[in-house]
C-alpha cells in the first residue's frame, strides 16, 4: 500500500497525486513513483507520503523535517524512517530545530496549564456562531421518518462529542476566507461542517459494531443500547443522509475528496484486519492506516473548506497538508493514550488496542529492541495469564511512549508549518491551538 505511493520527484501525477511543501515550494509526487533513493549503509525505505488532488508541479525538496526511528536516531531528512541506527548529524540537527520551534510555540500560547476544555473553549471562540449553525442543523437532519434510526442517530450527536471535526473545517473556512479580505463563511462551509460530522459518527457506529465496544466517550454505544442490526443501519443512514447533502453542494472537486474518505475508511478497517498480530508492520504501513481511519476526513474537509473560499491551488494543498498531519498526530496521540490512561480516562479497558492484536506506533518502534515482546505478540497473541500487562510493561521499558510521542510532536509540528500561508487573524491562532490541544494530552 505504501509502496504505490512512495515518492518520486519525477514520477507522473494522478488526479490524486501528493503535495510536499518545503521553503515555500510544493511539490507534487504521483500514486506510481518509485523509492527514494537511499546511501547505500540503509536500509532502503519507502517515503511515507499522503494524496492530495492537485497538479504536477516540477521539482523536489527536502525540507520535510524527520521522524525519529525504533532506535531513537533520525530519519533521512525526507520523512523516510532508517532502522539501522546510523547517524546523520545534519539531519539530526534539523530535528532538533523544528522540535525546538514546536516547543517554543507551545510554551507561547502559555495554556499547558488549562484543561483539555479551557483550551477548546479558546479555539472555538472565533466561530461560536457558526459552530451553532452547525449543531442546529444536524439536530435537524435526520428528519422523523424513522423514528428508531432517528433516536439512535440523536443519541449520537448528544453523546459528549467535542466536535473537532467540523470545528477545524469551520476554522480553516474562515481564516481562507480572509486571505480574500471575506469575514463571513458561506452556507457549503456550514454544510460541508455537518457533513464532516456525519461521516465521523457513522465511521464510529460502525466501529463499534466491529469491534464489538460496549462503551463510547464513556456513554453506551448504538450498538449495545439497539443490537447490531439497528447499529449498522444507523450507521448507513448517516452516511446516506451525508451523501445527499454532499452532492447538494454541487461541487464536483469536493464531493471527489469527501466521497474518497468513505472509502479510504474502508481501506483503513481492511488494512487493520489484515495486520493483527503483524509484528513485522513498518511505520509506514501504521501511518497509511492512520491516515485510512483519521487523518483522511480531516484532510479533505480541511481542502474542502479552501475550494468554497476560491483559494489557489497551492492554499488548497497547504490546507490539505495541515489537516493531514494533524490527523496523524491526532491518531498516534490516540494511540499512546491506549497504554497510558487508565479504563476511567479512556472509557474502554487500557491496552485494549494491543489485546486484539492491534499493533500501533508506541509497541511498533520498539518490536526490534525485544524479542520477548514479538514472541507475546506472534506466537502467544497474548494469551497466556499476564501477557498483556508485560507485553505493555516492556513497551515502556523499551521507551515505546516517547518515542510514539516524538512521532506525534512531528506531524504537530508539519501541521504548523502549513499555517504560514494564512493571514494572522484569531482563526489562525486557533488552528494552532488545535495542534497544541492535540499534543496536550501527552505533555
Amino acid at each position: 500500500m505504501v509502496s504505490s505511493r512512495a515518492l518520486s520527484s519525477t514520477g507522473a501525477g494522478s488526479s490524486r497525486g501528493v503535495l510536499r511543501r518545503a521553503s515555500g515550494a510544493s511539490v507534487v509526487a504521483g500514486r506510481a513513483g518509485s523509492a527514494i533513493k537511499q546511501p547505500t549503509r540503509l536500509r532502503p525505505h519507502r517515503a511515507y507520503v499522503r494524496d492530495n488532488k492537485t497538479e504536477q508541479t516540477d521539482g523536489d525538496s527536502d525540507d520535510q523535517g524527520v521522524w525519529l526511528n525504533g532506535n531513537g536516531n533520525n530519519g533521512n531528512g525526507n520523512g523516510v524512517l532508517s532502522s539501522s541506527g546510523v547517524t546523520d548529524e545534519a539531519m539530526a540537527a534539523k530535528s532538533q530545530v523544528a522540535f525546538e520551534e514546536l516547543q517554543s510555540f507551545l510554551k507561547r500560547q502559555g495554556a499547558r496549564g488549562a484543561s483539555s476544555k479551557d483550551v477548546l473553549s479558546r479555539i472555538q471562540s472565533p466561530v461560536e456562531g457558526e459552530m451553532q449553525q452547525q449543531t442546529d442543523g444536524l439536530r435537524n437532519i435526520v428528519g422523523e421518518r424513522h423514528p428508531l434510526l432517528s433516536a439512535a442517530s440523536e443519541h449520537l450527536f448528544q453523546a459528549g462529542g467535542k466536535r473537532v471535526r467540523p470545528l477545524i473545517a469551520i476554522l480553516v473556512a474562515k481564516a481562507t476566507r480572509k486571505l480574500y479580505g471575506l469575514a463571513d463563511v458561506t452556507s457549503e462551509h456550514i454544510r460541508l461542517a455537518m457533513i464532516t460530522e456525519m461521516i465521523h459518527t457513522a465511521s464510529l457506529v460502525h466501529d463499534d459494531v466491529l469491534d464489538d465496544c460496549e462503551l463510547r466517550r464513556g456513554n453506551s454505544t448504538v450498538h449495545s443500547l439497539y443490537g447490531t442490526r439497528v447499529a449498522v443501519l444507523a450507521g448507513d443512514f448517516l452516511f446516506a443522509q451525508s451523501s445527499w447533502f454532499l452532492a447538494n453542494l454541487n461541487n464536483l472537486e469536493v464531493i471527489k475528496l469527501i466521497s474518497q474518505v468513505i472509502a479510504d475508511f474502508a481501506d483503513g478497517e481492511i488494512a487493520q484486519a489484515s495486520s493483527l498480530f503483524d509484528v513485522d508492520i513498518t511505520v509506514e504501513k501504521y501511518l497509511d492506516k492512520s491516515f485510512y481511519k483519521t487523518a483522511s476526513l480531516i484532510a479533505a474537509s480541511c481542502r474542502s473548506a479552501a475550494v468554497f473560499s476560491d483559494c489557489t491551488e497551492g492554499e488548497k494543498s497547504l490546507m490539505y497538508d495541515y489537516g493531514c498531519n494533524l490527523g496523524l498526530a491526532f491518531q498516534i496521540v490516540d494511540d499512546i493514550l491506549d497504554f497510558t490512561q487508565t479504563e476511567e480516562e479512556l472509557g474502554k479497558p487500557q491496552g485494549q488496542d494491543l489485546a486484539s492484536g492491534n499493533i500501533t506506533a508506541p509497541a511498533i518502534l520498539v518490536l526490534e529492541q525485544s524479542p520477548r515482546l514479538r514472541e507475546l505478540l506472534k506466537e502467544d497473541r497474548l494469551q497466556s495469564e499476564g501477557s498483556l500487562q508485560e507485553a505493555m510493561d516492556l513497551v515502556f521499558q523499551k521507551g515505546g511512549i516517547e518515542k510514539a510521542k516524538d512521532l506525534a510532536r512531528h506531524h504537530g509540528d508539519l501541521a504548523l508549518r502549513s499555517l504560514d500561508v494564512l493571514p494572522e487573524c484569531e482563526e489562525k491562532e486557533s488552528l494552532q491551538l488545535m495542534v497544541e490541544y492535540v499534543l496536550e494530552r501527552i505533555s
